[in-house]
C-alpha cells in the first residue's frame, strides 16, 4: 500500500515537472519573438529617426520656435497662443503709432493728456459716490518690485555685453563672412532708416514679430524647403565670388603691415 502512494507520488511530480518545463519552452519562443519584434520595429524606425535629424531647418534651428523665441508669455504673445492677448499688444501698439504717427502728439502731451483725463475722471467719481450713495473707489497701491526692475536691467546688460562682444569680434577681422553679413545688414537698415522715421521702424519690426514667426510655425516644413534651395544658391553664388574677389585680397600683407 505504501509503495502504491509512493508511486503515484514520484508520478504526480514527473508530471508537475514536465508541465513546468513545457511552460518555460513556450514562454522563452513568445520572448525570442517579441524581442525580434522589437528589433525589427528598432530596425524601421531608426532610419525615420535619421531623417528627421537630416531635415533641413532655417538658420540651422534645432529647437521648436517657441523656445527659440523665449519659450515664456512673449513667445505666446507672437505666435498667437492667446489670440486675445495678441490682438490686443498689436491694436495697442497700432494705437500709439496713429498717435504719434498720423496724428503728430508728442510723448510728453499724449502723457499729460492721459494724466489729467485719468485724474478728472477719478476724483470726480470719488466726489460723486457720497450723492449717490455708493462706495467710493478704492485705489491700490502701486509699486513697481525691486526684483522685476533688477531683472530687466540685468537682462538688457547682458544682452548689450552679448552685442559688444560680437561686434569685437567681428572688427578683429577673424570671420569674414559674418563682417559682410553685418555690413550688408547695417546697410538696409541705412536705406530703411533714409525711408522711414524710428518710430514707423519700429511699428514695422513689431507687426514682423507679430506675423513672420507665426505664418513660419504653420508653414515651417515648405518654407525650410525653399530656404534650403536659396541657401544651396548662395553658396553658390559666394564660392564664386570668393573665387573671383575675396581669395585675391592679400589680407596676409594688410595684418603684417597693421600689426
Amino acid at each position: 500500500m505504501a509503495d502504491n502512494v509512493a508511486g503515484e507520488h514520484e508520478q504526480h511530480e514527473h508530471e508537475q515537472s514536465f508541465v513546468e518545463s513545457v511552460t518555460e519552452k513556450i514562454s522563452e519562443t513568445f520572448h525570442k519573438e517579441d524581442s525580434s519584434d522589437s528589433d525589427d520595429e528598432a530596425k524601421k524606425s531608426s532610419p525615420v529617426s535619421d531623417l528627421k535629424d537630416k531635415v533641413y531647418r532655417l538658420f540651422g534651428r534645432e529647437r521648436p520656435v517657441h523656445k527659440v523665441l523665449g519659450g515664456g508669455k512673449a513667445a505666446d504673445i507672437f505666435l498667437w497662443k492667446d489670440k486675445k492677448v495678441s490682438a490686443g499688444v498689436l491694436g495697442f501698439a497700432t494705437v500709439i503709432w496713429v498717435l504719434f504717427e498720423l496724428v503728430e502728439y508728442h510723448l510728453l502731451t499724449l502723457v499729460c493728456h492721459t494724466l489729467i483725463l485719468a485724474l478728472a475722471v477719478l476724483f470726480l467719481w470719488s466726489n460723486a459716490a457720497s450723492f449717490i450713495n455708493k462706495s467710493a473707489p478704492k485705489f491700490p497701491e502701486v509699486a513697481l518690485p525691486e526684483d522685476i526692475v533688477l531683472g530687466v536691467a540685468s537682462a538688457i546688460r547682458t544682452e548689450i555685453n552679448t552685442g559688444l562682444a560680437i561686434l569685437r569680434n567681428i572688427a578683429s577681422g577673424k570671420d569674414l563672412k559674418k563682417f559682410l553679413a553685418v555690413i550688408a545688414g547695417l546697410w538696409v537698415l541705412s536705406i530703411l532708416g533714409s525711408c522711414w522715421n524710428f518710430l514707423t521702424l519700429l511699428y514695422t519690426s513689431f507687426v514682423l514679430l507679430h506675423t513672420v514667426p507665426y505664418l513660419y510655425d504653420r508653414y515651417e516644413d515648405k518654407v525650410d524647403a525653399y530656404a534650403e534651395k536659396a541657401e544651396a544658391e548662395i553658396k553658390k553664388q559666394y564660392a564664386v565670388f570668393n573665387v573671383k574677389v575675396l581669395s585675391k585680397i592679400p589680407v596676409g600683407t594688410l595684418k603684417q603691415k597693421f600689426a
